[in-house]
């Protein structure tokens, strides 16, 4: 016997199910390319960054205290820079991974669903709020590799 999915048939669902599964597939590809366009970005950075690093290695050989000094302060500026990148690099490449395995949108804490407005403004966070703030008190042990 064929299921007939018309309303009040046999294998009728909920009305929307369908439409809310098509919705949250399309929503997730969403996040998708924001989180891979990020990527992108990050990755251009980072490269950007270090180029600029190698730039002023080679001014090293300026004599002036003044430029020595300069250019210490940029290489740290630089350096500060490309951490913080790479950092947020690790968590859209863990976020695009979760998407990957399917635990997109839950805590990796608590695995309770992560507040979709959350979501739209941090894509790559991994932690729903209450967790965060547990883990910002130290009252939460840092997750690494997800």
């Amino acid at each position: 016997m064929i299921p007939v999915l018309f309303p009040g048939g046999p294998g009728h669902k909920k009305p929307g199910c369908r439409t809310k599964a098509l919705m949250d597939k399309k929503r997730l590809e969403q996040f998708k390319k924001r989180l891979e366009e990020r990527q992108r970005e990050l990755r251009e950075s980072v490269s950007r960054t270090e180029e600029d690093g190698r730039t002023t290695d080679l001014g090293e050989i300026a004599q002036d205290i003044a430029d020595r000094a300069s250019n210490s302060y940029q290489k740290e500026f630089l350096f500060h820079k490309s951490n913080n990148d790479r950092h947020l690099l690790q968590m859209v490449e863990s976020a695009l991974a979760r998407i990957r395995e399917g635990s997109f949108g839950e805590c990796i804490s608590c695995g309770e669903e992560i507040n979709a407005k959350r979501l739209d403004a941090v894509p790559w966070t991994r932690y729903c709020i209450a967790c965060q703030e547990k883990q910002e008190q130290g009252l939460l042990e840092e997750e690494t590799g997800t």
